[in-house]
């Protein structure tokens, strides 16, 4: 089996579903990884920008990542992105890779970039489309300081469906996520450590395991 995982920005593949990647890797599938944007000088220096690479570089090969493709659209800037270019650029790697299941950030997510990349997603991905890109399933997945960051509107609520026990991934996520020095935050913050627990925690009592993942389905053809 295939995977992608589409992020906006690198961290939020391991915030999502890192721990739903490690367990993809263990039963044998192949896991290939979608980088939308990248800092990008005048915003950031060209120090943090290095950094910033390097640390993809060692998250793609804790995850064993078959392959890692960055499109290199601004950061905090898709807005400003035509979006008919973000759909192709997407569309191309999607056919290349033929994934059969697809994981995306969640659309009602507070961070613009999240919104931009989801649109995106679902034009290529239209259930027309699915069956010649090898498309089977397209799930979404909830971000820690972006999902529930989103205001309290009805069609911007996160509503999972899908349930992954990942009780023996969670601390290998963890530590993947350290890996991440530009974007980690120490306790009691979202991206600290025991917010990850915490919620994994939660979502693995919905299902009655220690810890778990949620997604929600968003397209499947089969």
């Amino acid at each position: 089996m295939k995977i992608l995982a589409i992020s906006p920005h690198p961290d939020d593949e391991t915030l999502g579903c890192g721990g739903t990647l490690l367990r993809h890797k263990s039963e044998g599938h192949e896991i290939h990884w979608l980088i939308i944007t990248e800092a990008q000088v005048p915003q950031w220096t060209s120090d943090y920008i290095e950094r910033k690479a390097q640390e993809v570089q060692a998250v793609g090969k804790a995850f064993g990542m078959a392959s890692i493709v960055k499109l290199g659209f601004p950061t905090i800037r898709l807005d400003t992105v035509p979006q008919a270019e973000l759909i192709d650029r997407m569309r191309q790697v999607i056919a290349a890779v033929q994934p059969d299941v697809v994981y995306l950030v969640h659309s009602g997510d507070v961070h613009s970039d999240h919104l931009a990349v989801f649109t995106a997603a679902m034009s290529v991905l239209k259930t027309f489309y699915m069956k010649a890109l090898g498309v089977k399933r397209v799930l979404s997945c909830e971000t820690l300081s972006s999902t529930e960051a989103a205001p309290p509107q009805p069609h911007r609520t996160f509503i999972p469906n899908i349930y992954v026990d990942v009780s023996n991934h969670i601390e290998r996520k963890i530590e993947i996520m350290a890996m991440y020095s530009t974007e980690v935050q120490d306790d009691p913050f979202p991206r600290g450590p025991s917010a990850i627990r915490a919620l994994a925690r939660y979502r693995g009592a919905s299902i009655g395991v220690d810890y778990a993942e949620a997604f929600m389905l968003i397209r499947e053809v089969s």
